[in-house]
């Protein structure tokens, strides 16, 4: 055999490489190791870092695209094909491809020789990582098929619209009812929307439980709602027909052709995965139409998390605590603070609290900036009780460190190694974070109140307020959010109700505090139902510790 292949001539193989090329994905190569020579399917070059496909000094000029810790392996298993130890090259390694990020690829070649000397090799590469273009699961083509088919329409696509859909808590179905079972959805998933598409549409599984149908034939966004409606009752059908062994539903995102203006792949998937997200987010089960208004707001937050996640690594730089006053009610006498965490972007802007403590707690990165926040609030009391010794400190906790971290034993850590009495801290829980975390926070108060550590409930009055929480959780203060202070403050009805939620909470011994006071008609009228404690911008806006110190503790 070996005697046969020695009269083809390495031209002659290089010929039937180009004639081969455009039949097939993989790559066919020839090795001259006389010549040192290389040849390689011409198509290569649209995919890796190689100089061309036909070039000299093979070893060295393959260091320009291995993946550099790969190199020595490649050079061994030559090595040993020259050497003949074996005829058969058999290697998995890594290629660079044009953005020089590493791509796995398998390896195979004979070697040809004339009396143990080797002549040439001959082979195939081919992409061991490289995406599916079908899938057998589904029986529909692959988002490799969608790529290959949008790189043939030239920019930019015709009237029409990307619908991309996907079930809503397929995960349970896999982890309930085993993966097979879940295979067994997908595949009538995808009958039932091939069900529903025109002969002119197409429909792609682009990946895990989401397809998307590509209509370039003039489809418009109402047509392709009313695609989704038609899907989303057949899904219902199905459900039916199975027996409602698996009940899910169906999410979809639609983005037409015109609002697109970047028509790469990557850019249509970016756009049509966060349409589909948007329709989950905002509660499954039905359709969202893209909007270039809220993309640009989920790239600013995007974009917000990155500064937050690069300012906790660089020891929480951009941050910095701020410091609300806190008066006795009856006398106007300083009585302590309210410690509020305020952040500076790199670009030098002031992010209110509003957009970046949701993201904090969403990343769980106010586990870090809280135990930073602590530090600098009981660093900030310290230094006020040697003027004020019965000063306190008021610290907001989330929900999320009480969950997820061992927030108590950090906060008497804390004020141990501040130096600072925990009869001068007060912890400041939201009442809307304790709906699903009763249990958590029960052994929360249980362990504040064993080491002197005052709670108190804040923004009661919005939301969910449960008057149950007072006897569950038995805080030593109430606090009464500025919304509702300010319906107390426009309308009687909500003045007497507030005049009747103070007196219950005096009752049961518990102190009131009043947020959101800002002129002096406000305070007056608010003195009358009696509360201890009064806060608001009347008395002081939020600032940071040195301006605090000098308007208020000197």
């Amino acid at each position: 055999m070996n005697q046969d292949f020695q009269e083809i001539t390495v031209e002659q193989l290089s010929r039937v490489i180009d004639l081969l090329h455009p039949c097939m994905d993989d790559y066919l190569y020839v090795y001259d190791f006389i010549n040192d020579f290389y040849y390689i399917s011409p198509h290569a070059k649209k995919r890796f870092s190689i100089p061309d496909n036909t070039f000299h000094d093979v070893v060295r000029t393959h260091e320009l695209f291995v993946y550099p810790s790969d190199i020595g392996m490649l050079q061994e298993d030559l090595n040993a094909l020259l050497a003949g130890e074996r005829s058969f090259h058999n290697l998995e390694y890594r290629w660079l491809d044009l953005e020089r990020q590493p791509v796995w690829i398998n390896c195979r070649g004979y070697v040809v020789r004339s009396k143990e000397k080797a002549l040439y090799m001959v082979g195939c590469i081919n992409e061991i990582g490289a995406k599916q273009k079908a899938d057998n699961v589904s029986g529909l083509l692959g988002s490799s098929s969608l790529q290959s088919f949008l790189y043939k329409i030239s920019a930019p696509f015709p009237s029409g619209f990307f619908l991309r859909l996907g079930l809503d808590d397929f995960k349970e179905i896999n982890e309930k009812l085993g993966i097979e079972y879940g295979d067994m959805i997908l595949r009538q998933t995808a009958e039932c929307i091939s069900k529903c598409i025109s002969s002119e549409q197409k429909l792609y599984r682009v990946v895990a439980d989401e397809f998307l149908i590509l209509d370039f034939h003039g489809g418009t966004y109402k047509e392709a709602g009313r695609l989704y409606k038609t899907i989303q009752q057949q899904i219902v059908r199905f459900v039916e027909s199975n027996h409602y062994e698996a009940v899910f539903t169906i999410s979809g995102g639609i983005l037409e052709t015109e609002q697109i203006t970047d028509h790469t792949f990557t850019n249509i998937m970016k756009l049509s995965e966060f349409s589909l997200n948007e329709a989950k987010r905002q509660g499954k089960n039905r359709c969202y139409r893209f909007h270039g208004k809220d993309y640009e707001q989920f790239l600013k937050r995007k974009k917000l998390t990155q500064f937050l996640r690069q300012a906790v690594y660089n020891d929480c730089r951009g941050f910095e605590a701020y410091f609300q006053p806190l008066f006795h009610a009856g006398t106007n006498m300083l009585y302590g603070a309210e410690a509020l965490m305020r952040f500076h972007s790199p670009e030098g802007t002031m992010i209110s609290p509003g957009e970046f403590i949701p993201i904090l707690e969403e990343t769980g990165l106010i586990i870090p900036v809280g135990r930073w926040m602590l530090q600098q609030s009981l660093a900030a009391c310290k230094k006020i009780v040697a003027q004020i010794p019965d000063f306190r400190i008021s610290i907001n906790v989330s929900y999320v460190q009480v969950i997820k971290s061992d927030i108590i034993n950090e906060i008497v850590s804390a004020a141990a190694s501040q130096e600072v009495s925990p009869s001068n801290v007060i912890v400041e829980l939201t009442e809307s974070g304790l709906l699903e975390s009763n249990p958590h926070f029960t052994r929360l108060l249980k362990k504040l109140k064993e080491n002197g550590i005052r709670l108190a409930l804040d923004d009661f009055g919005t939301g969910y307020s449960n008057f149950h929480y007072l006897n569950d959780l038995r805080p030593d203060i109430i606090k009464i959010d500025r919304s509702f202070t300010a319906k107390a403050l426009a309308n009687d009805y909500e003045y007497n109700l507030l005049d009747l939620i103070s007196g219950m909470v005096h009752t049961l011994n518990l102190n009131v505090c009043v947020e959101g006071i800002e002129t002096e008609e406000e305070r007056n009228r608010i003195q009358n139902l009696s509360p201890d404690y009064i806060q608001g911008f009347y008395f002081g806006k939020p600032c940071p510790y040195q301006q605090f110190t000098e308007q208020f503790v000197k």
